[in-house]
């Protein structure tokens, strides 16, 4: 798995949460909410998650640790899109022809 450079993460980071308060400070500014969406998305395409709020943690938390242990953490982690399986184990379930 690539990871994008400490420094850019960093960089993108405060960029984001400064427009996040002003956005916060001004809600109706089009323009300012265009800015922050864009720092958001910038920050999401960098961390590899699909929601700005989960890629602003996921940099906190790549900023506060080492390479290793972020990638373990993010290996520990449950796979976006899997599904628990219910239900008997496929072993145990009937086939159309044992019907």
């Amino acid at each position: 798995m690539l990871l994008p450079a400490k420094a850019e993460v960093a960089r993108h980071l405060r960029r984001y949460r400064a427009w996040e308060r002003v956005m916060l400070a001004s809600p109706a500014d089009r323009d300012v909410r265009a800015t922050f969406e864009d720092s958001g998305y910038t920050l999401c395409v960098l961390m590899g998650k699909r929601c700005a709020r989960e890629a602003a943690e996921a940099a906190e938390r790549y900023l506060r640790s080492s390479v290793v242990a972020y990638l373990q953490e993010q290996s520990d982690l449950p796979r976006a899109g899997a599904v628990a399986r219910r239900g008997p184990p496929r072993s145990a379930e009937r086939s159309p022809a044992g019907r």
